[in-house]
């Protein structure tokens, strides 16, 4: 890929990103559209970097965009899909399930690919997973997964030279900070809060 085309699809994945970021911290349905087209774009920059689990993960996004987008309709028939906020042991198992896969991830990467940074690709790759499942799930904490995720990944990209992306990982880790103060208020002015079960 030229130098060229790749700046070209850098900046074309940041409009859309930023275009899905205001519109789900708004929690505006159409903003899945916008994120699968991100992520199928982002698919072929990491496949050009050599970041396989990145590539794996934004090949997932894209399942799981549509099934964000089928989910917050389906929820959402005359009222806004609620946020909802779920308990420590919740979170302590999407962690462990979060690690597990970070190990499986990087052990296949490291043994049997060529990935620059298989560990590294796989830590972000693995609990950007997590994430986005909660993200669909509209569970208020994923913004807490995102801005851990995000941080790391300004490192990440900077290291495979896709400057761009790393600059767009600087916002959005901004993005989900305000992202989860803003769904945290909302949480709250929430008229009727019921208790989630665990799924």
């Amino acid at each position: 890929m030229t130098d060229y085309l790749k700046e070209i699809l850098e900046w074309t994945v940041l409009g859309l990103n930023v275009v899905f970021l205001f519109l789900i911290i708004k929690e505006i349905i159409w903003c899945w559209p916008f994120g699968i087209l991100a992520s199928a774009i982002s698919v072929f920059l990491f496949i050009d970097a050599s970041l396989f689990s990145e590539t794996l993960l934004y090949s997932v996004y894209v399942i799981l965009g549509v099934y964000a987008w089928i989910n917050w309709h389906k929820n959402s028939k005359k009222t806004p899909m609620p946020i909802l906020v779920k308990q420590r042991k919740y979170h302590l198992v999407t962690i462990i399930i979060g690690g597990a896969l970070w190990l499986m991830l990087g052990y296949f990467f490291d043994t049997f690919t060529s990935s620059k940074l298989p560990w590294a690709d796989a830590a972000t790759t693995s609990f950007a997973f997590v994430a986005t499942y909660l993200e669909a799930k509209k569970i208020l904490h994923h913004w807490v997964y995102w801005i851990l995720v995000n941080a790391f990944s300004v490192w990440l990209y900077h290291t495979r030279e896709l400057k761009i992306m790393a600059v767009m990982m600087i916002g959005f880790t901004i993005f989900s900070i305000v992202g989860y103060i803003i769904w945290k208020q909302r949480f709250r002015n929430q008229e009727l809060i019921k208790p989630d079960v665990l799924l």
